[in-house]
């Protein structure tokens, strides 16, 4: 049984998890936070990717956990309603079809509780990669608490600043292209009483979509602003924090809510291009090797369905590596093209309905 390194322990890494086992690997997930990522925003299980999480088996959870909105409304920058729609949403598309809109931690859950139902998937939290050796017989991988172990294969599935591209590629910055913009994205208590209603904003270069989940109990806000890219040591709440304060409508009660939550987050707006996913024993997954941007709506069915791809390339290679990632990202490829073209295609607002519905379903499962 090949053992297989999986960093990152969100959704491309716990859904490749289960698809491994279920093919007779051994994989080990590790990740650097200390149990699943808690907070993030709604994402959409689209197209084909439905069908991953079918034969991944959390289909029917994720349509049990799948948000609930009716509609949305379109503020002007004094909170005066300047549009409305009950068929379609900036967040999730059309309402009423197939697609499903699912909290992150929520779809990040049923694939961790799908994996440790195989009984012997094992995680490690709390910990990270520091180094990879790779020689003819497997890759050693140092870690920063746990002693230092040998795997068959390393996948990176940690995401748009991923340690295993770093450690096998080079610098982020070398495969990064910054889409002028940066996304925050934090949690807090109704205090505009939605129900079931999302409202958008944008007052010049900043932006906001609020959301109510949990039974309404709870608002997920996503607030952007434009900016060319900014240092790494730049202060992002506090920049957030202002921006939302000088809004006219709620600025105060936002700013606040930004102040306060416990899973704030902020980060650039970006794409990760390589001209190759794979290296030696280890490979690209997810938003770690081709990351769309939020700005796609298409970062999770891009993830569940490279997550498929890769391990059914291995299964059929019979563990060869060097076989298996060209054919993964030969297939791949188109379908990673056409999905990130959505974030830019339209910029400052949604790619068009049909070149949504294209890039969703430009791949088949079984060859």
């Amino acid at each position: 049984m090949q053992s297989v390194l999986i960093s990152g322990a969100g959704i491309a890494g716990s859904a490749l998890a289960c698809l491994l086992r279920a093919r007779g690997f051994a994989p080990t997930v590790v990740e650097r936070a200390p149990g699943l990522r808690a907070g993030g925003q709604a994402v959409d299980i689209r197209g084909v990717a439905l069908e991953v999480a079918a034969r991944i088996g959390v289909l029917e959870g994720a349509r049990d956990l799948r948000t609930r909105i009716r509609g949305m409304s379109i503020l002007d920058a004094d909170g005066t309603e300047i549009d409305r729609s009950t068929e379609y949403t900036l967040s999730s598309g059309r309402l009423g079809g197939d697609d499903i809109e699912i909290l992150r931690e929520d779809l990040g859950r049923l694939l961790y509780e799908r994996a440790c139902a195989y009984g012997d998937v094992e995680y490690v939290f709390g910990d990270t990669v520091t180094a990879l050796a790779e020689d003819a017989d497997g890759v050693r991988a140092d870690f920063a608490h746990a002693p230092s172990r040998r795997f068959d294969l390393v996948v990176g599935a940690d995401g748009l600043h991923s340690t295993v591209r770093r450690l096998v590629f080079g610098p982020e910055e070398d495969f990064t292209r910054h889409l002028g913009s940066y996304l925050s994205v934090f949690s807090a208590d109704n205090f505009l009483d939605l129900d079931n209603w999302q409202v958008w904003m944008r007052d010049g270069e900043v932006g906001f979509g609020i959301m109510p989940v949990r039974d309404n109990s709870e608002l997920r806000v996503a607030f952007g602003f434009e900016s060319a890219p900014l240092p790494r040591d730049a202060d992002l709440t506090s920049l957030i924090v202002d921006r939302l304060a000088a809004l006219r409508w709620e600025g105060d009660r936002l700013a606040k809510a930004a102040l306060e939550a416990p899973d704030f987050y902020c980060d650039a707006m970006a794409q990760i291009h390589l001209d190759a996913w794979s290296r030696g024993r280890s490979v690209l997954l997810g938003d770690a090797g081709y990351c769309p941007s939020p700005l796609s709506g298409q970062g999770t069915s891009v993830a569940l369905v490279g997550a498929y791809v890769l391990a059914d390339e291995l299964a059929r290679a019979e563990g060869r590596h060097g076989p298996a990632f060209a054919a993964y990202e030969s297939r791949m490829r188109p379908f990673v093209a056409a999905n990130q073209a959505l974030a830019t295609e339209n910029p400052g607002g949604p790619a068009s309905e049909e070149s949504g519905t294209r890039a969703k379903n430009l791949i088949t499962l079984d060859v």
